[in-house]
């Protein structure tokens, strides 16, 4: 199972570093039916902030910290309820919120990939800070929020890669922690070493990315991913309702 698991961890790290997308939206739902809903998500808190701590070393001097205060409080304080929520239902129920939360999120930044409106940062960053912060915390996917937001108020592409790093940083931690403290069992009962190869594999994923990123276009990388993620998503729900069902 363990070597399942460091499989998805790698191909969701290269697929990170070669399209851009969502770590979390490519491994949350194949953690999810491997190890269960909570242990899984868990994982990607961790592995995605190991992501975002090595990109962030290169684009440190594009990092605009105004716009990450302005995201990062209100989607810290959001992780309490979406962490409690996470611990609270567990089993199936938790597992097909967490398929939904992915489906949703990624149909709903696709669709205002296109947008044209321009709206005020301010409440943008409260509300999109907010969904990040939950979203990151029950389903392990912070990005679809705040590419939402980048959109809506035309942030420039190269300070929002940029700074949107330290914040999955804070962001994956975070709820890491939160889930952990509120938790009965605490952190899951696995082997000592499990945690330091999900560390590894984030990395090796990263490197990988980075070869496999002169051979494979963006644009066919991304429509990879986006497909493969739904097919996850998807798949994570119909197994959980017949876990709930049966």
């Amino acid at each position: 199972m363990f070597a399942l698991i460091a499989l998805a961890i790698i191909m969701g790290a290269t697929a990170q570093r070669v399209s851009g997308l969502g770590f979390a939206l490519t491994v949350a739902p194949f953690l999810v039916l491997l190890i269960g809903p909570f242990d899984g998500v868990l994982m990607v808190n961790l592995a995605a902030a190991v992501s975002a701590a090595f990109v962030m070393t290169r684009l440190w001097r594009n990092i605009d910290w105004r716009q990450f205060v302005s995201l990062t409080i209100p989607a810290l304080i959001a992780v309490v309820p979406g962490a409690y929520i996470s611990v609270l239902l567990g089993g199936p129920e938790l597992q097909i919120a967490v398929g939904l939360i992915l489906v949703v999120a990624l149909s709903t930044s696709l669709l205002v990939s296109s947008a044209q409106k321009t709206v005020p940062q301010i409440p943008a960053a409260l509300l999109s800070g907010t969904a990040s912060g939950f979203m990151s915390a029950t389903a392990g996917a912070g990005g679809p929020g705040v590419a939402v937001y980048s959109v809506l108020t035309r942030w420039e592409h190269r300070s929002f890669a940029a700074t949107i790093q330290p914040f999955f940083v804070s962001l994956g931690v975070t709820s890491f922690v939160t889930k952990i403290l509120l938790s009965e069992q605490g952190l899951p009962d696995y082997e000592w070493w499990v945690w330091p190869l999900i560390i590894s594999c984030t990395l090796v994923g990263l490197t990988l990315g980075e070869w496999v990123s002169r051979f494979v276009s963006v644009r066919v990388a991304r429509i990879s991913v986006i497909a493969i993620s739904y097919v996850g998503g998807l798949a994570a729900i119909v197994d959980g309702l017949f876990d709930a069902l049966g």
